[in-house]
């Protein structure tokens, strides 16, 4: 299950794990203009721990999860070559 919201300057997409249990902390997605922040609560830490990734970086692992394994560059025209 997955809930979307279109704050002032950001899209926020908050995923809920309704798998069966163990459950895992909801995951929240922020899409600024030029960024991406994803965030989980850590329980064991008590803290909600935070990745950012620049919009290149989100391009990337967009192209990366329909590629076989292996080392890419990014090409002209979106195009992931295999380097």
């Amino acid at each position: 299950m997955f809930s979307i919201e279109h704050d002032f300057d950001a899209t926020v997409v908050t995923l809920v794990d309704d798998s069966a249990a163990p459950l895992s902390e909801d995951i929240t997605v922020h899409a600024f203009e030029d960024c991406v922040t994803i965030e989980q609560y850590d329980p064991r830490r008590d803290d909600v721990i935070r990745i950012t990734f620049t919009m290149g970086q989100v391009r990337d692992f967009a192209a990366a999860l329909n590629l076989p394994e292996g080392v890419y560059r990014m090409g002209g025209g979106g195009k992931a070559d295999r380097t």
